[in-house]
């Protein structure tokens, strides 16, 4: 089974769901030494069949693949959900209809659990015993995103291999168990709670743009580093081009919102985000009402009504292709860490 010390360079892509993570990203990340993601997220099991067998056509490099764990049984209040629906009326584009659903959760493990990528992670929550325990039988390592020590611990009660610490730093969706209680720990922070409260290896996630950082979350007892906003304006990520344009202006804040998904997320500020800051805890129906709006923004080019996921640290992003980045922040950590030896 797959694990961390087998990586020739500590850092992991980060699965960035809705289409910056390709199978390009992914092969690029794997071939350079570390490990590429595939996101599952948002895609059908048969997709995620389809670009598994893309990037085995052009890498023979291990890579993980993430899955969102199924919503919990609490359901959201839909006489919220309503109101917020109907204060998206002015909003000059389609919105779909809010639903429930598990993202094709089933048909993905059983893909996975045939295909047999060197990891699955999870985020949003824990898979069940039965699912660790299948992909375990099928020679797969089991990865789980946690944002405090608590989560940490029921993962490592569930079986899991190894997690990956996520930092309030972070860009895109908070992995946490419970959205109404989102971890709001820093990723130093997470780091020593969740090494005090566990012995699994961890990947360090949130903010890591730099050499530095790489160097720093492996000096405070992570086994690797996960780059995600780091990739964003790489050649090989399926950014869209409105997210480019304001990711390489590096000139706003970003900031915790719920506004375009119903879970907290963090992204780059914009009109959508300051003017539905009221939005109520509810996904994934309002990731469905709102996804129309998004794709139709993102074709007609206006960042002011996608979803900017980016973490706190974005401004440092490089426009580099991923693998020359990959090596390059690999050796000046190494670099790093003897000269602080």
């Amino acid at each position: 089974m797959f694990g961390l010390e087998a990586l020739e360079l500590p850092i992991v892509g980060a699965p960035m769901a809705g289409g910056p993570s390709t199978v390009a990203l992914a092969a690029a990340v794997s071939d350079a030494g570390g490990l590429g993601s595939l996101a599952a997220g948002y895609r059908t099991a048969d997709d995620v069949r389809e670009q598994i067998a893309q990037l085995r056509a052009v890498t023979a490099r291990p890579f993980g693949v993430n899955v969102f764990a199924p919503p919990g049984p609490a359901t959201p209040d839909p006489d919220a959900v309503a109101r917020y629906v109907a204060s998206l009326a002015d909003e000059a584009g389609p919105l779909g209809a809010p639903r429930r659903d598990d993202d094709d959760f089933a048909a993905k493990i059983d893909a996975l659990e045939q295909l047999r990528p060197a990891v699955v992670s999870f985020t949003f929550g824990l898979p069940a015993r039965d699912v660790v325990d299948r992909l375990h039988a099928a020679d797969v390592a089991v990865w789980v995103t946690v944002t405090t020590p608590d989560e940490a611990r029921a993962a490592a009660a569930a079986g899991a291999d190894a997690l990956i610490a996520q930092g309030v730093e972070a860009g895109g969706h908070r992995g946490s168990f419970d959205d109404a209680a989102p971890g709001d720990l820093g990723l130093l922070a997470l780091l020593q709670l969740v090494g005090a409260a566990v012995s699994l290896p961890l990947v360090a996630s949130g903010g890591i743009m730099t050499a530095a950082g790489v160097a720093g979350v492996l000096a405070a007892g992570a086994s690797a580093a996960q780059l995600g906003s780091a990739l964003l304006r790489t050649p090989e990520a399926g950014t869209s081009e409105p997210q480019r344009r304001v990711l390489a202006a590096a000139d706003r804040p970003t900031g915790l919102t719920r506004a375009f998904t119903g879970r907290t997320a963090r992204g780059v500020v914009n009109r959508f985000q300051r003017a539905h800051a009221d939005a109520p805890s509810a996904y994934p129906q309002l990731h469905h009402v709102t996804a129309p709006l998004r794709a139709a923004a993102r074709t007609d080019g206006d960042a002011e009504t996608i979803n900017l996921w980016a973490g706190q640290g974005y401004p440092l992003a490089t426009e580099r292709p991923a693998g020359e980045l990959v090596r390059a922040l690999a050796a000046e950590a190494r670099e790093r860490l003897r000269a602080a030896g």
